[in-house]
């Protein structure tokens, strides 16, 4: 049985953001990635959040491997458990409309 008394620095809170944008920008030393897809795809979707003032609301962040590097770039969506597959810089107004009306309910 474990010990119930042991001592731990772990907190638990809430998250800032009501959702989170997670952008795949893994390197790998060999196959296919879509690293320096990713980066550039995250500061541009970071800019097109920020252009709809959604900052408050979603996080824009880097990722490392989602497994799915054949099926990349890719972008998961947070807490709602949507993934987007073979992003392009065209799909990034989609989806920030699509993350948006989640808000207006």
């Amino acid at each position: 049985m474990p010990n119930s008394s042991k001592i731990t620095s772990m907190q638990i809170s809430q998250p800032d953001y009501q959702k989170y944008l997670f952008v795949c920008e893994n390197k790998r030393e060999a196959g296919a990635c879509c690293a320096e897809a990713g980066g550039r795809l995250r500061e541009s979707l970071k800019a097109k959040v920020k252009e709809k003032n959604l900052e408050k609301k979603i996080r824009v962040s880097r990722t490392g491997c989602l497994d799915a590097c054949s099926e990349g770039p890719n972008v998961l969506l947070m807490p709602d458990n949507v993934w987007f597959k073979k992003v392009s810089a065209a799909d990034l107004d989609e989806i920030v409309s699509r993350v948006s009306a989640s808000f207006e309910g």
